[in-house]
């Protein structure tokens, strides 16, 4: 199996999260990616799917992902259903992180518990 081949995931997320500048090349039976993620958030993404593919600590890719913006951890358009718990769970794995994106958005929010569909939320860096 060509490297390519065994990390086609990690390429089609990348894909799909339009990262910029990016490189492949596999060379010596090594896969090597290069690329500039937006945020933090979709740079970890990444790394899951390599961890996915080629286990915790991979010897045939080499991954040189850099970030855009490290300003924030993410930026989120909420959807209709939303509560900021709901999205702090997602991109923190704790609900009660819905404090800090609360105090990361006060221009915008009033109230943490009125947030409506469309507007884009600062994911702090924690």
């Amino acid at each position: 199996m060509s490297m390519k081949a065994k990390y086609q995931g990690v390429l089609d997320l990348g894909e799909k999260l339009n990262i910029q500048n990016g490189d492949v090349q596999e060379e010596n039976g090594v896969l090597k990616v290069t690329g500039t993620a937006a945020n933090q958030y979709e740079k970890n993404l990444l790394w899951d799917a390599i961890k996915a593919a080629g286990g915790e600590n991979p010897s045939d890719i080499v991954a040189d992902i850099s970030v855009a913006d490290t300003t924030v951890y993410a930026r989120h358009t909420v959807a209709s259903g939303e509560t900021l718990g709901k999205i702090a769970k997602h991109y923190y794995g704790d609900a009660m992180k819905y404090k800090q994106i609360f105090e990361a958005n006060t221009d915008i929010l009033k109230n943490p518990d009125l947030i409506h569909p469309d507007q884009e939320l600062i994911i702090p860096n924690l």
